[in-house]
């Protein structure tokens, strides 16, 4: 039996979130995220009865004050604590002013597993949480347990009178300097994500006094440079393994470059939660974290980061701000509860969420008017991308989202048991449908506009992109946005990897896989051209490199490591390869192996599932340990999977 660490379900993410958006560091101050910090709970009692054939005994090991009740009797924390036959109800009262209350509970028979609940002495009892990554009673779960790996520069450079320190990749590293204090001592480390940056100054992001171990704090890095004589550095990647589970070779040298620099900046961004860049601002942002758990099902299809960031994000009753302040990323985070759930088929976390989700859709209704659109209180952010869009009055884009958001309401509803509330959220979905369709729809021009209030009848992308996305545009309006929209030079690009992903993704639902391939290797291929090694927040082809890296006013305000650029990942695993998934771990496979000279691909289905598959442009070879079907020369193929075994199939072109 593996005991793990125990604790109230949500407060690990809380309370790390917290140390999250409060990690900012900017030329020198600290800059915490200006939205509500969602406490974690300080006072809490775990519970468990035992049917114990013969006596036993354990300990209860924790940071916290308390006390273990055993029947009618106490005992303190760290002791042999006796247990007599028979039946026996056993709580632990534990209470921390610093950090999330926690316990470990060691015993042959008695141990901190699943059968453990625990109450905040306001609510009933729930299941207590936990993690895969507590497991031994020698960690402490309020501290991140980072794997390191060294890195040594590939360059080093004499210039500004100094030293540049070039490394072969981006990282989030600890840069230690290997000298005498005397060697270090009053001089300032400068890191960047660029040389051009690492050299500007205290105009970079992170500059540093090294501590007296001549070691700077961990923070985004591929150059350094320090002024005066130069000593050896190295620096200390740090980095929470969690494994990645695909691997794709295609036999072509540009898709395959793009998947691994997609890979690897996904990687950087996913440690306790999924943030959105790790230099400017790391935060936990849900329109960021909304692309990850789809990017995530077909890379690490790692359960926990998606409820840890969803924890996160959402925060405890009552709802009093849309999470990040942002309208958009409180739907996004509803439609990313229900994607979460539809993968991996987790009842109990659903039945967990939907209480937040409900009063999530309530809070919203508090800001909606008498067409039931979702509009822009004070305080509140709409966001939607960077772009050009027409926000007077309700804008058409958050319509589209909210739409989505009352049909998954209706979904998770039925999911929960719940058949009054699902009959509620459908007629609320489609009131408001009927309501776009009045206010939005401009037959003249064929599309969506984003305001129905200013009279100028703009269309954008991003509205039309969502309209697609949420269902409401379908047949013919389907292909009149296609024509008019998509493939229409006139209406603004979009510059943003956050809503590449969300157009091709579009593009690739209505057949357009060529233009979906050739804008892959156009745009990601493009920053590739300019030397990234990781996918960046905006690109945009027409500036000439040196203006690449400024954002918001800043001459190196972008994020050259962005978790929303790794879309390829999911549009290349789902639209080329195929995979999909219409019901849980089961997959459909419809590859289009016309893109590629060969494959030699393989991705997880849910946790525990995996699927390979080898062309060489004759033969398709599949293995899987799941059941499902392929289609194959327009016929359904069932590949069925005995429990605990595997199935293989090979299939000739």
């Amino acid at each position: 039996m593996q005991p793990y660490w125990i604790w109230y379900p949500g407060d690990f993410s809380l309370y790390h979130a917290l140390k999250q958006n409060f990690s900012r560091v900017e030329r020198g101050f600290g800059w915490p995220a200006f939205w509500r910090s969602e406490p974690f709970r300080q006072r809490v009692a775990f519970r468990c009865t035992y049917q114990l054939s013969a006596p036993t005994t354990f300990t209860v090991y924790t940071d916290a004050v308390g006390y273990v009740m055993v029947q009618e009797e106490k005992y303190p924390f760290g002791v042999e604590i006796p247990c007599p036959a028979g039946e026996v109800s056993i709580s632990i009262h534990a209470g921390r002013i610093d950090a999330f209350p926690a316990v470990y509970i060691e015993g042959e028979v008695v141990a901190s597993d699943e059968g453990w609940m625990v109450e905040d002495y306001a609510d009933p009892p729930v299941p207590a949480g936990h993690s895969k990554l507590y497991t031994r009673r020698d960690q402490d779960p309020t501290v991140p347990e980072y794997t390191e790996q060294v890195y040594l520069p590939v360059s080093v450079e004499a210039v500004q009178g100094g030293t540049l320190y070039g490394f072969a990749t981006e990282l989030t590293a600890v840069l230690e300097i290997d000298a005498p204090p005397e060697q270090f001592q009053g001089r300032t480390v400068y890191c960047g994500e660029t040389r051009e940056e690492a050299l500007a100054g205290k105009d970079c992001y992170h500059f540093w006094q090294p501590d007296r171990h001549g070691r700077c704090p961990r923070c985004a890095l591929r150059y350094v440079f320090l002024p005066g004589p130069a000593l050896p550095v190295r620096a200390i990647h740090q980095f929470i393994d969690i494994p990645v589970r695909a691997s794709f070779q295609c036999g072509d040298p540009l898709l395959e470059q793009i998947w691994q620099a997609a890979a690897y900046t996904f990687r950087l961004c996913s440690g306790l939660f999924f943030i959105d860049g790790i230099k400017r601002d790391q935060w936990i942002w849900s329109g960021d974290a909304y692309q990850s758990f789809l990017v995530n099902r077909y890379l690490l299809a790692d359960a926990e980061i998606d409820q840890r960031t969803m924890y996160a994000l959402r925060g405890r009753d009552p709802m009093a701000a849309h999470i990040n302040t942002i309208l958009d990323y409180s739907l996004l985070w509803v439609l990313g509860v229900w994607e979460h759930y539809s993968l991996y088929q987790d009842r109990p976390f659903l039945e967990r969420m939907y209480p937040k989700m409900r009063g999530l859709v309530e809070f919203c209704c508090s800001r909606t008017e008498s067409n039931g659109f979702l509009f822009a209180a004070a305080r509140d952010w709409t966001y939607i991308d960077w772009a050009d869009l027409d926000k007077d009055g309700p804008l058409g884009a958050e319509q589209m989202l909210l739409a989505a958001v009352w049909d998954t309401m209706a979904a998770a509803a039925r999911a929960a048991g719940d058949s009054q509330a699902a009959l509620e959220y459908q007629q609320h979905a489609e009131i408001l449908k009927s309501n776009i369709e009045n206010c939005y729809w401009d037959a003249d021009q064929g599309a969506y506009i984003d305001s129905y209030t200013s009279g100028k009848r703009h269309i954008s992308r991003q509205t039309n992109i969502f309209a697609l996305r949420s269902g409401i545009a379908a047949g013919d309006r389907a292909q009149s946005i296609l024509q008019n929209v998509l493939l229409n030079p006139d209406v603004p690009a979009i510059t943003t990897p956050y809503f590449q992903f969300y157009e091709l993704e579009a593009l690739a639902e209505l057949g357009q896989l060529d233009a979906v391939l050739d804008r892959i290797r156009t745009y990601w291929g493009g920053m590739l051209d300019l030397g990234a090694v990781t996918i960046w927040e905006e690109y945009k082809p027409d500036l000439p490199r040196e203006e690449q890296y400024g954002m918001y006013g800043d001459p190196f305000g972008k994020s050259l490591c962005h978790a929303w650029g790794a879309s390829p990942i999911y549009l290349l695993s789902k639209y080329f390869i195929g995979l999909r998934y219409p019901g849980g771990a089961a997959f459909e496979l419809q590859p289009q192996l016309r893109y590629f000279p060969r494959l030699d691909v393989r991705l997880p289905i849910g946790e525990k599932g995996w699927i390979t598959l080898t062309w060489d442009g004759r033969e398709l070879t599949v293995r899987s340990n799941c059941g499902g079907r392929i289609l194959w020369k327009s016929q359904w193929v069932a590949l069925p999977c005995p429990d605990g075994g595997e199935t293989a199939c090979t299939l000739t072109a």
